[in-house]
């Protein structure tokens, strides 16, 4: 799968997505298990960074832009758009398999009514095989909040064969981000990574 071949939009919903079932996914989801729809809290991401834990180096950031925050509906956006929305794609070079850990900052503001425990799982895949799988508890949001989110990812050791795969296939290293409230899923969103020669981190 290349840059220029978007995860097909696929909503594949079904009433049982449990924090329980989407840890014992052995391969990346085929769509999206739940619509935008099901975000009822608002929950809205403003700006997202990730460094190396080592160096403090800033390996990735992205800001929201002010004027589309609460801007557009579920109903409102197509499919082509959904997407852009909810995958995205990193190329981070090939020294990123060499990190022993990252940190991500997420910054995020919830609507009017309390989030009483806000859940990441994110899995990483290669082609179909699990690589890692991360859960976080941000835990209690009061209702029309800003909050920061702070998480630290051990980087497991990868095997040279599998470490060489991933550089020679960008794009086939997928992740799913599942977002609970409780029990209930309420967004699910996608991330395809490359580490080639061109990518920010070099080995």
């Amino acid at each position: 799968m290349g840059e220029d071949e978007p995860i097909k939009f696929e909503l594949d919903i079904s009433d049982d997505v449990t924090p329980d079932k989407v840890l014992a996914y052995t391969k990346p989801t085929v769509g999206y298990q739940c619509a935008l729809s099901a975000n009822i809290y608002g929950i809205e991401f403003l700006n997202f960074k990730i460094r190396d834990m080592k160096s403090n180096a800033l390996l990735f950031s992205v800001e929201r832009d002010p004027e589309t925050i609460g801007m557009a509906l579920p109903e409102d956006i197509s499919p082509e758009m959904e997407d852009q929305i909810r995958c995205i794609s990193y190329d981070f070079g090939t020294g990123f398999l060499n990190l022993e850990s990252i940190g991500t900052m997420l910054e995020f503001q919830v609507g009017p009514h309390e989030v009483p425990n806000f859940r990441m799982i994110e899995r990483h895949y290669f082609r179909d095989q699990l690589v890692k799988s991360y859960d976080f508890n941000f835990g209690f949001c009061i209702p029309s909040s800003q909050n920061t989110w702070e998480a630290i990812y051990d980087v497991p050791p990868l095997e040279p064969d599998l470490r060489q795969a991933m550089i020679d296939s960008p794009y086939d290293t997928q992740s799913d981000s599942f977002y609970f409230v409780g029990d209930t899923l309420i967004m699910h969103n996608k991330a395809k990574y490359a580490y080639t020669e061109k990518g920010s981190l070099q080995s």
